[in-house]
């Protein structure tokens, strides 16, 4: 297996490997350029969105900064949406589904790394480059959901359909559809329902 093949399918890989060692650096070398590029200048963005996230849908907007370790395992569906800082370490492959909605400054990490420290930490090839002892599990998170600002995925988790995950939540497992889920660890509070619909609170009308 290539070390790409070993880091897709969540096994220990070599960090150091020139071929992902390059796409690293060309997904970073974009997200600058992005970064760097004003919201009226679409042409531009989109160009580099296409790039960048290849695996992207109809209606994608990221309001940028942005910042991918690879860009190319992460597929996005239909009318996805990213506020300020979204960052997203994709060494396993992350799916996102459809209405998406990112509040500012969430994070998705997908990488492992060693409880033990002698596994951990940095070692040195034959051929002198530095490498460590990683894997990666994958992300999946369902239609229509709402990720509220400051909250942060783990590798390994799936979030169903339809559920808000409040801000500031370390979701560190999976949570099943159309639920309200909230806090470090996150857990799910109760399931969306009707009662939740926002024609019912007369005070915003």
């Amino acid at each position: 297996m290539t070390a790409t093949e070993k880091m897709l399918s969540g096994k220990i890989y070599d960090t150091s490997d020139p071929k992902l060692a390059d796409e690293r650096v060309a997904a970073h070398r974009l997200c600058q350029q992005y970064n760097n590029l004003g919201e009226e200048e679409v042409d531009q963005r989109n160009a580099i969105l296409n790039e960048l996230l290849p695996n992207h849908q109809e209606g994608t907007f990221i309001q940028g900064p942005m910042y991918f370790d690879y860009g190319k395992y992460t597929a996005t569906g239909k009318n996805f949406y990213a506020n300020f800082n979204f960052t997203v370490l994709d060494s396993g492959p992350i799916k996102i589904g459809d209405d998406v909605l990112i509040g500012p400054n969430v994070t998705l990490v997908t990488p492992v790394h060693p409880l033990r420290f002698q596994e951990r930490n940095i070692k040195v090839n034959a051929n002198g480059t530095q490498y460590d002892d990683e894997y990666a599990k994958p992300i999946t998170i369902g239609n229509n959901c709402w990720l509220a600002s400051n909250v942060t995925v783990v590798g390994g988790v799936t979030i169903g359909d339809g559920c808000v995950i409040g801000a500031g939540s370390v979701v560190t497992r999976d949570i099943p559809a159309n639920s309200l889920a909230v806090g470090n660890p996150c857990k799910v509070i109760r399931a969306i329902t009707e009662k939740d619909d926002i024609h019912l609170k007369k005070d915003l009308f």
